[in-house]
């Protein structure tokens, strides 16, 4: 406990030039102010922030008018529920009027109303670490549900029953599965319990909710653990079915590996090799085509008569899925596109051997893979799971193999840009011809000889392609 004390002070003394103006600005002016939430669980646990929130007993309208003349900047898309923001220096600060807020059962946004009491405001929140608040600028801690234990316990237990949470807000559903995976808590017996009969009630929240919750667990620090709580509970059939179905039955044999482990092992060991990437993680694209990559198995599995297990054409099937569902969750097109690419090429290198790729196969894989090559080399590595040791050395050392030619040929041709050595004005110069199809398959021609040949020169390409048209008119 002292040591807690101690974290929640040093943290509080750091953002002092925050709290301390803002509450004498409230108390002055005869309102409640109060950090609550995130913040100062966070400060217990020793980590820093600097996106700030608040509750107080003020109104949207009263909020506004007191933080003009001292934040830089105000803002107001969330008075609907109570929430005004705003920005001070490095300091990015929301302060929300007490309140309670509930689902009608057949609503996808919540009934708001403003409540008059700290310890009322607590009591709806999602669960009890997130229950606590300190009064400011008196910086008094209030923790009325018993969040200090839970925390020290490493576990998340809702303020009341988990059973009146998931019905006014069935969101928190998700969240819980949230913190688990950002926190690396376990979840209250109880709280599974309810999950599990009300998993249903998720249904009336928004994709784009959903999609916001989803992506916040696969970039955590532990996935895995949001991951399992998601498919134990059956939240995961309803939000990203395609999981579950992973959990195939087993074939009396056991002759394939149990491809949903298989995922959550591929997923936890792109994150290992998530340094390799742009910015180092963590990285929603990379982990998300780790989680996805093998959706497609279910649909494609055969049985063959000679007792083998046949998973034919599940990469493209999985693209598919995986753009299907990527669309329904309202992701974006630069992220759908990006994941469906990944999905659908990461069986690509098996076809390498022992390198055996010609030059030419080298540079289609290059240009198929675009911009999302680095995290094809992160994906196609991280789906190595296999225990044989020599086998997985070799797959690696095969993998080293092909980056180092593509460092190669990249250095020689500028691979990343790879064009044809005629662009279209050319074309349709040495051609005769205007705009049209024909220029589109006079490029596509030039394109597959620069990727079968290499560069060409100027003169060596006209003539190429003079050749081609000829036996195309002829």
């Amino acid at each position: 406990m002292a040591d807690v004390q101690r974290s929640v002070s040093r943290e509080l003394d750091r953002i002092a030039p925050v709290i301390d103006d803002l509450g004498r600005r409230f108390s002055d002016a005869g309102h409640e102010l109060a950090l609550v939430g995130g913040p100062v669980r966070d400060a217990m646990l020793g980590r820093q922030h600097n996106d700030l929130d608040f509750t107080t007993s003020a109104r949207p309208e009263q909020t506004e008018r007191l933080l003009q003349g001292w934040a830089d900047a105000i803002w107001d898309m969330g008075r609907a529920f109570g929430t005004i923001g705003c920005r001070r220096g490095e300091w990015q600060v929301e302060i929300t009027t007490y309140r309670s807020e509930a689902y009608d059962p057949t609503s996808r946004k919540p009934d708001v109303d403003f409540g008059d009491s700290l310890a009322g405001d607590l009591g709806r929140r999602d669960f009890t670490v997130n229950a606590m608040a300190v009064t400011v600028p008196g910086r008094q801690l209030e923790d009325p549900y018993g969040g200090i234990v839970d925390l020290a316990h490493q576990v998340l237990r809702t303020p009341g029953r988990p059973e009146d949470s998931f019905s006014d807000d069935p969101l928190r559903m998700m969240r819980a599965a949230r913190f688990a995976a950002q926190l690396g808590f376990t979840v209250a017996p109880e709280v599974v319990d309810a999950m599990r009969a009300m998993a249903g009630r998720i249904e009336i929240i928004s994709a784009e909710r959903v999609r916001d919750e989803l992506v916040k667990l696969v970039t955590a620090p532990y996935p895995r653990r949001g991951l399992a709580l998601l498919v134990d509970t059956g939240l995961a059939d309803l939000v990203l079915p395609e999981l579950p179905a992973l959990k195939l039955e087993r074939d009396e044999h056991h002759r394939h590996k149990d491809v949903y482990e298989h995922t959550l092992t591929v997923l936890e060991q792109a994150i290992d090799l998530e340094p390799r990437l742009p910015g180092g993680g963590p990285d929603f694209v990379a982990r998300f085509a780790a989680l996805m990559h093998d959706v497609g198995k279910p649909r494609t599995r055969r049985f063959v008569d000679d007792g083998t297990v046949t998973f034919h054409h599940h990469d493209v099937v999985g693209a598919k899925m995986t753009r299907k569902r990527m669309k329904a969750l309202r992701f974006s097109n630069d992220d759908i596109d990006a994941v469906g690419k990944l999905v659908e090429l990461h069986l690509r290198f098996h076809g390498y051997g022992t390198g055996e790729w010609t030059d030419s196969a080298v540079r289609r894989y290059v240009r198929d893979a675009g911009d999302q090559l680095e995290r094809l080399h992160v994906l196609t590595r991280a789906d190595s799971t296999t225990r044989n040791k020599r086998k997985a050395d070799r797959l690696q050392r095969t993998y080293d193999d092909l980056e180092a030619r593509i460092a190669q040929l990249r250095e020689q041709e500028e691979l990343h840009s790879i064009r044809p050595d005629l662009d279209g004005n050319q074309i349709m110069e040495i051609l005769g011809i205007g705009p049209g199809r024909e220029v589109g398959a006079a490029y596509q021609f030039l394109l597959d000889l620069r990727m079968d040949n290499g560069p060409m020169s100027e003169d060596d390409a006209r003539s190429a392609l003079l050749a081609w048209w000829a036996g195309r008119v002829s």
